[in-house]
């Protein structure tokens, strides 16, 4: 075995010997990957923070002072909010199901001929109620269970603490770290590593930062419109649709399928669906014509069904983790097989297999006759 192979075998040994202390380490790395998420989004604003004038460490604790208000604001005042959101929805379960009765169960009938004994209405209440009350006592029980146990608490608090802790020295040290790993790299590997590391950021931070925004603007847009409808679950339904955008037509499906049952239990005719309609419409076209162009713009360059798939198959291997990465993840692959590709279109297999191919395509010329000129 040459030296390349050796080389190339202790790289390998390397990667798998990173793979299986990641996995041992795994119970521990949740704070310091949460606290490394966090110091990639905020290097951007340290960054301006430090041309504006002010010193690294500066720069962060601002960061990190003005992060922790706009968190507890949001806890102070949208917990509360959705709670009382939760409440109306369980006031609405019964409205729905006699809706159902006296609305949807007579044109099932007539034109499909289902009786109400075939569809268990009562049945179906009683268990939506009993899940509502359960899902109280769940969480209650959860929070009795983990404080129960002085460990499970000490672990928590010690997470707590541990993410703002590693994330501060995370973020004043970022520069310093990326030019340690860009020097410590080897020779030859650096100018295509930093490239694809570029890459890699800009697809990554196209998404984190502009996609965040954009699903933020749509809940608003959502919420707001909602609210000038008069719908009371339109806190919920709207910040429930701005996260499901995500994936592409997700949020739109969901939103108009919520507020459309809602407004019609609600004020019990369907002229109110046309605002509805319009609400999201409206929504819709903020979000082709502005939002995503000037907040994402054509960085990330991932398909819809691409989408689609990263974050069922983040979800179907990772659970909700792998829900939240699966996009990341797959715009880096993305630019990973981009850089593949472009090695392959660079080698002799692909400029062979082109001239085996354009050989057999093309019929035998006789070299004596192309140098003739044509007849007369």
């Amino acid at each position: 075995m040459g030296e390349s192979g050796l080389r190339r075998l202790a790289v390998l040994g390397s990667f798998l010997a990173l793979g299986v202390l990641l996995h041992l380490l795994s119970p521990i790395l949740m704070p310091f990957l949460v606290a490394l998420a966090l110091a990639y989004l905020w290097d951007p604003v340290v960054d301006r923070l430090e041309r504006a004038g002010l010193s690294r460490t500066l720069g962060v604790s601002v960061v990190f002072f003005v992060s922790t208000l706009v968190l507890l604001g949001l806890i102070l005042v949208l917990v509360p909010l959705l709670g009382r959101q939760m409440h109306v929805v369980a006031a609405k379960v019964p409205v729905a199901i006699e809706w159902f009765r006296s609305s949807l169960l007579p044109w099932l009938q007539r034109e499909f001929q289902i009786s109400e004994a075939d569809i268990p209405l009562e049945r179906i209440k009683d268990a939506l109620m009993a899940n509502w009350k359960s899902a109280g006592g769940m969480a209650q029980n959860l929070l009795v269970s983990a404080t129960s146990s002085s460990l499970a608490v000490l672990g928590w608090l010690a997470n707590l603490v541990l993410i703002p802790v590693v994330g501060f020295y995370l973020l004043r040290d970022w520069d310093r770290m990326v030019a340690w790993i860009r020097e410590t790299l080897p020779r030859p590997w650096e100018p295509t590593v930093t490239r694809l590391a570029r890459e890699c950021d800009e697809v990554v931070g196209a998404f984190l930062r502009g996609q965040f925004l954009v699903m933020l603007a749509l809940g608003l847009c959502y919420t707001t419109g909602l609210m000038l409808m008069g719908l009371e679950l339109a806190l919920l339904i709207g910040m429930l649709a701005g996260l499901a955008s995500i994936v592409p037509y997700l949020g739109l499906v969901l939103g108009v399928g919520a507020a459309s049952v809602a407004a019609l239990l609600q004020f019990g005719d369907w002229h109110p669906l046309l605002g509805v309609a319009a609400v999201f419409v409206s929504a819709q076209l903020l979000e082709g014509m502005y939002l995503t162009p000037k907040l994402v713009g054509d960085r990330i360059g991932l398909h819809p069904v691409a989408v689609i798939f990263a974050v069922m198959a983040g979800g179907q291997l990772f659970g909700f983790t792998g829900v939240l990465l699966g996009l990341p993840a797959s715009a880096v692959i993305m630019v990973l097989l981009r850089h593949l590709h472009d090695r392959y279109r660079a080698s002799a297999i692909y400029g062979v297999r082109i001239e085996t191919s354009a050989a057999a395509a093309s019929p035998a010329v006789n070299p004596v006759a192309r140098d003739e000129g044509p007849e007369c």
